[in-house]
């Protein structure tokens, strides 16, 4: 059966590292017939929550950015797929922004498959459980119904492009033809 997949690139940089796994997932995704699409924060303007608590009686973000239009595709979609480089062991900022901003309609987030990408310079794979587990925080303890599907760790790559040359890089695009 056909799902629609959201896939969040929180890269800061197009074709970094954490955005090629997100190609490739994608492709994977594509190929066993889901409707796939990626959105690329980088290129949006979101901007941070200023906890002005408005949002919780209405459901309704008082600042004028592209988070509402991000917000419909998460409610909307079957899948979601959450990328970043890691930055000092945790998602980056641009990815916890996010986050942060699903406040006035995270309760409408639910009974989702999660799949989350990371990549990191770091060889180990275990120095990337802190990220992941700010992750599962949002996604597992915030969000009813959400299942986690995978995660790739795409370790080892420094250099943009770097993440070409590791496992990681074919098994996003296994990954994505399982959903």
């Amino acid at each position: 059966m056909s799902k629609k997949v959201l896939v969040i690139s929180a890269s800061p940089r197009k074709k970094g590292n954490s955005d090629l796994l997100c190609d490739e997932f994608i492709k994977g995704a594509v190929t066993a017939g889901n409707e796939v699409e990626k959105v690329f924060l980088s290129d949006l303007k979101i901007n941070y929550c200023t906890g002005c608590g408005v949002c919780n009686n209405t459901s309704r973000c008082v600042l004028t950015d592209d988070m509402k239009a991000v917000l419909d595709k998460m409610v909307a979609v079957d899948v979601i797929v959450l990328a970043t480089p890691v930055y000092f062991y945790t998602m980056n900022a641009q990815l916890k922004t996010l986050i942060d901003r699903t406040v006035p309609r995270y309760t409408e987030i639910k009974n989702k498959e999660f799949y989350y990408i990371v990549a990191a310079a770091d060889t180990k794979t275990a120095n990337m459980e802190k990220t992941i587990e700010g992750l599962r925080g949002f996604t597992l303890d915030c969000l009813d119904g959400t299942v986690e599907k995978g995660i790739i760790y795409g370790v080892g790559a420094w250099q943009k492009g770097e993440i070409r040359e590791t496992a990681a890089f074919k098994q996003a695009y296994e990954m994505g033809t399982g959903v």
